[in-house]
């Protein structure tokens, strides 16, 4: 197991105990008190954990850090964006937004021909150059480190561009339509939703919860993909959005 690796199960062992003791780590990963220090002084570094006597404990944040999510619901989210790159065709112009599960999405457009796809996401943009897809990053200023731009220049920008399809997901939803999106990136996805035929919504079970105050609607999608199971009477309510169910 690659330390990168080691460090996601660790994420993801202190995301379902909260805390834990190094010695329940060694066995559990199966690796020495050493290796796994390294690995927990790393995670200390990024602020994702803290230590004391013995054990560790993730940190409590006001807002989930983006180095965090990428290791949050990884499996779910890379389902959900395995099956949303499957609705990508060859010659397609698409918006991804910054979220880290639309960028979980990339890595399964890497065979696609003939594609561009616009995000304010630069580590996105970095990695689809590398396989010489098409790629227009829309600028502005750093707002989640390192890679995730957002201002009044990035909506702009994305007002001069059309799209096929626009794919993207939101910190919370509700199990009655609701997309709870934050102050940061809502005027972006409403241009985004605005200037492309296709809205596609990608969420993982997680995020269910109380929305932001700005929200959007089930309404406005074509596609909602999800690992959630949403009740036949939902689905009826929004008659002319397909459910795509992404289930384990």
């Amino acid at each position: 197991m690659f330390q990168k690796e080691r460090m996601d199960t660790i994420v993801d062992i202190l995301n379902q105990n909260g805390y834990v003791t190094v010695k329940y780590l060694t066995e559990e990963l199966h690796y020495s008190n050493a290796t796994v220090n390294r690995d927990l002084n790393l995670l200390e570094k990024q602020n994702l954990v803290k230590r004391s006597y013995g054990g560790v404990e993730l940190m409590e944040q006001k807002g989930v850090p983006l180095l965090f999510r990428y290791h949050k619901m990884k499996s779910a989210k890379n389902k959900i964006g395995q099956k949303a790159a499957e609705y990508v065709r060859d010659g397609d112009t698409i918006f991804v937004d910054a979220s880290t599960t639309a960028e979980y999405m990339g890595r399964h457009l890497i065979d696609k021909k003939d594609v561009t796809v616009i995000t304010n996401n630069m580590a996105l943009v970095m990695f689809l150059s590398e396989y010489n897809i098409r790629t227009i990053c829309l600028g502005g200023e750093v707002v989640e480190k390192p890679s995730m731009l957002y201002s009044d220049e990035t909506v702009e920008n994305a007002r001069h561009y059309h799209a096929d399809k626009m794919f993207f997901s939101s910190s919370s939803f509700t199990a009655d339509g609701k997309i709870g999106s934050s102050d940061t990136y809502y005027q972006l996805h409403r241009v985004m939703m605005e200037n492309a035929d296709q809205c596609f919504y990608l969420v993982d079970h997680e995020k269910m919860g109380c929305p932001f105050k700005r929200m959007h609607s089930f309404g406005e999608m074509d596609y909602i993909i999800t690992d959630y199971q949403f009740d036949e009477e939902l689905k009826e309510k929004f008659g002319d959005v397909r459910f795509v169910e992404v289930l384990s």
